[in-house]
């Protein structure tokens, strides 16, 4: 499969290729040229989520470099389940993707993604390839577990210094080795505007060759297709019914995932986006103008963001605005709001969920309460645990973490600081 550049400034490039270089050289984003068509029937020899995801993308990496190497990548990608569980009494759903080593949805395209380059030939005269992701709390730890010690490759993680959780903070630093934080004085849009600007630097990448892990990579992207086919494929076996959605987004990247997994003939249907006081998606949706702008800190920090890096690739897939209207819908919903959610979330329905979670189980409330029908299925993007500071004093009970991330935890952490500037970014990465 060949991948275009949403800017249309860039030569068509091969998937491994187009994997490995994360961004496009116009500074924008790769998507495929074509999308395979594969309903449910499709499926019906698959049942575990690695061969749901190696059906899914099979298509994609026909005739690619990867394709040998694509049914083991998603052997060890999807060996943790993504079970889709009852959410309450009133027959809703939580799809539980937090069971991964870091304890959030972003260790499965972070597998993915490092299975992919460590398949690929090395970089050139064994020089490493650095990998640099900007995080606003979740997609920085993931990265470094999957990369972590992994020969000829290292990972630069820059996040908000003070804008992530204290044990976000803590997994970002555990690594050590091939992995480096650095927590920067900015935000999360500072975070990635630094991340993109490295990336679109060829002078630097002849001298330091880089590619990326956040959601602007395929490589990150594409896997996340498959625990929604898989959670559909459940779903409509048993029920023979679409699976509705609702995804608590920032970034944009795990519900694009979501919309491409019904593009390509899933039984997913209304796909309804959570976002945090950060409206700007839900004004969009609502019929407003497009205006990326500074982002505000909130409870549901991993979704701070004033503009959505993969609002690009929907414009590029989407060109008319009121079509891509017709595809999503989002709804905003603010600290108070999270708080509620939480406390509502585990009376009602026995269920603590992290603060992005209530954000998507509050919208699903506000859905029943307008009478909307249907199977829902509320994406739960992370483990409780993980925000202890805001869950525990709301229901006044501890939020045990679970083994994994109670090992990352008691191991020592640090991060280094780094000026919000371009130039102090560049020079860290050719003395490195």
């Amino acid at each position: 499969m060949r991948v275009y550049s949403t800017r249309g400034r860039a030569p068509a490039a091969g998937l491994a290729e187009a994997i490995a270089a994360g961004l496009a050289p116009d500074g924008g984003l790769y998507l495929p040229e074509a999308w395979p068509r594969l309903d449910a029937a499709a499926f019906a020899a698959d049942a575990d989520l690695p061969a749901v995801a190696t059906r899914l993308l099979a298509p994609l990496f026909a005739g690619d470099a990867l394709a040998p190497a694509l049914p083991g990548i998603c052997a060890r990608a999807f060996a943790v389940p993504a079970p889709l569980c009852p959410f309450g009494a009133d027959g809703d759903f939580l799809l539980e993707l937090f069971h991964g080593p870091t304890a959030a949805f972003k260790d499965y395209g972070a597998s993915f993604l490092a299975g992919c380059l460590t398949a690929l030939p090395r970089t050139p005269a064994g020089r490493p390839l650095t990998i640099v992701v900007a995080t606003s709390g979740d997609t920085g730890a993931a990265v470094g577990a999957a990369f972590h010690g992994q020969p000829g490759l290292r990972v630069l993680i820059l996040y908000p210094d003070g804008r992530v959780s204290p044990r976000q903070a803590h997994q970002l630093g555990s690594f050590g080795g091939n992995v480096r934080a650095l927590r920067v004085a900015g935000s999360f849009d500072d975070c990635q505007r630094l991340a993109k600007a490295v990336l679109a630097d060829a002078g630097l990448r002849a001298e330091v060759p880089l590619g990326s892990a956040n959601s602007i990579s395929l490589g990150r992207l594409l896997p996340q297709m498959a625990y929604y086919a898989h959670a559909a494929l459940v779903h409509w076996r048993a029920h023979a019914a679409p699976l509705h959605l609702v995804v608590p987004t920032g970034n944009l990247g795990n519900a694009l995932a979501a919309l491409l997994a019904r593009r390509i003939g899933l039984p997913l249907g209304r796909i309804v986006l959570a976002s945090n006081a950060n409206s700007v998606l839900p004004e969009f949706f609502a019929g407003g103008d497009y205006r990326p702008r500074a982002s505000l800190a909130t409870l549901a920090n991993a979704m701070d963001v004033g503009a959505p890096s993969n609002f690009e690739r929907l414009q590029a897939l989407y060109p008319d605005p009121a079509a891509l209207r017709r595809e999503l819908t989002a709804e905003a919903v603010d600290d108070a709001g999270i708080r509620a959610a939480i406390v509502r979330t585990h009376a009602r329905r026995g269920q603590v969920v992290c603060p992005h979670t209530a954000c998507a189980a509050e919208v699903l409330d506000r859905l029943r309460a307008r009478g909307e029908g249907g199977h829902w299925a509320v994406v739960a993007t992370a483990h409780p645990a993980k925000f202890p500071e805001v869950v525990e004093p709301l229901l006044e009970m501890p939020v045990p973490p679970p083994p994994a991330l109670a090992a990352m935890l008691a191991r020592p952490a640090q991060a280094e600081p780094l000026a919000n500037d371009l130039a102090a970014l560049q020079a860290l990465l050719r003395a490195w």
